[in-house]
């Protein structure tokens, strides 16, 4: 029995090692990881680069309170992560997750608007169908229902939510891309004048939604609208890229394929590709003004924020990506790995969208094609596949409630960022039989 309280309550299989894109359980099976765990191993497993550096850092500095000192490994992370100033993103704080690099923007936030002058701004507008993180201001900040629902009376009330930009499963027959984004636009508005333009800090968004709703991005002009209108109210714009970004869609920062920059980026998961837990965010150089000029210090902070071996960690993650141009193959892999999931899901009739950018995608499972009908959620057909997957040597991301916290089923696909063209035609080849060996069940 194990002593573990495990996320599922059962005892999964045990994993013991790890070499590239594949795993090795204790029982002697081999698993190609085939969506990085939660988009996280952008490396692979078992880089002697990364452990070699962090034995270094280790054995030289493995703690230092940032009340008192930085670190060498902090300061050379955010000059090569910041190096051009990116969308004028200047500075960077680092953390130890996602979930609390989106709780320190959203306290960033808060905190800019008081230095300069303007506490009456408490709200933050959301999208449905999001993800933020667990903790309770990052869980209230997101759209997950099925996360929320049991936490909603803790849940702060600062948080509203509007409509995802989920063309798939929103956009009306007929509608233009233009006027969707029109729609949603007019949305926006509409959230900002309920709250009173003068009380909202910030909208927070994805810029392509990960596991929630399945690797879902935005149409053409959508961002830019949310731009345009945070602007024009003097809101901050927050983008998430914890699961979309360090590489993940093909560009080193999401943001980049939209035409616009936000005032604060979260970011987590490919910075350090697993080997430590490290999270962040990368801060507009106009908040940093702003604090020169009032407290002159963010007020928050952890044990173990800047950890030296966290930071020595994704430096040379993110080094290696740079020597090793990985997110050319990114782009290469991506490009493949559509045309791979177009061929053998195209046409499925139980497949009803393919999407994604880069190394990040997923399908979606429907009962009926043409109607866009779900299956039953009782039948957690998104569980099935998990378990077909992972008997074929495979591991992917699967969610249920894709739609609205209950309804709904995708699978994500987000190899490391090392995989080749075998690798991917092997984790297509396998989902493929997995998919059907699970609707085979029902």
């Amino acid at each position: 029995m194990s002593r573990v309280l495990h996320r599922s309550g059962g005892m999964p299989p045990v994993a013991v090692g790890g070499a590239g894109v594949r795993l090795r359980l204790a029982d002697g099976r081999e698993i190609i990881d085939g969506s990085g765990g939660a988009a996280v191993a952008c490396l692979g497993h078992g880089n002697r680069r990364v452990a070699e550096a962090i034995g270094r850092q280790a054995a030289t500095l493995a703690y230092a309170h940032t009340g008192f000192f930085t670190s060498e490994p902090a300061e050379a992370l955010a000059e090569l992560v910041l190096e051009g100033s990116p969308g004028g993103l200047t500075h960077a704080w680092f953390c130890s997750s996602g979930s609390e690099g989106t709780e320190a923007a959203l306290k960033l936030a808060r905190q800019y608007f008081v230095e300069i002058g303007q506490p009456r701004r408490t709200h933050v507008i959301a999208r449905r169908q999001s993800y933020h993180g667990n903790t309770l201001g990052a869980l209230a900040a997101g759209g997950n229902m099925a996360r929320r629902v049991v936490y909603e009376p803790i849940l702060s009330h600062a948080f509203s939510h509007v409509s995802p930009c989920f063309a798939y499963r929103f956009k009306n027959e007929g509608e233009s891309d233009a006027d969707y984004v029109d729609r949603l636009g007019a949305e926006l508005e509409a959230e900002f004048a309920r709250l009173g333009p003068e009380t909202v800090a910030a909208f927070v968004a994805e810029p392509v939604v990960g596991a929630t709703a399945g690797c879902v991005p935005a149409v053409a002009g959508y961002f830019e609208r949310v731009r345009a209108i945070c602007d024009r109210h003097g809101a901050l714009l927050i983008l998430d890229e914890v699961m979309c970004g360090m590489g993940r869609t093909g560009t080193l920062h999401a943001w980049e394929q939209e035409g616009v920059a936000p005032d604060i980026q979260v970011i987590a998961k490919g910075l350090g590709g697993g080997y430590q837990p490290i999270g962040g965010i990368l801060i507009g150089g106009k908040i940093i003004d702003a604090l020169n000029a009032g407290s002159g210090g963010f007020l928050h902070g952890h044990t173990y924020q800047a950890h030296p071996v966290a930071c020595a960690a994704a430096l040379e993650v993110q080094r290696i990506i740079r020597e090793d141009d990985l997110l050319a193959n990114v782009r290469a892999m991506g490009a493949r790995l559509e045309s791979a999931l177009t061929e053998r899901f195209g046409n499925h009739a139980h497949v009803g969208d393919i999407r994604g950018r880069g190394l990040f995608w997923a399908i979606e499972l429907v009962a009926d094609r043409a109607g866009k009908l779900v299956f039953d959620p009782a039948l957690k057909l998104n569980e099935r596949v998990k378990r077909a997957a992972l008997d074929r040597g495979l591991a992917v991301y699967p969610m249920g409630g894709t739609i609205d916290g209950r309804q709904g089923d995708h699978v994500v696909i987000a190899p490391p960022y090392i995989a080749t063209v075998p690798d991917i035609d092997t984790i297509v080849d396998r989902l493929g039989a997995a998919v059907e060996a699970a609707l085979a069940e029902l």
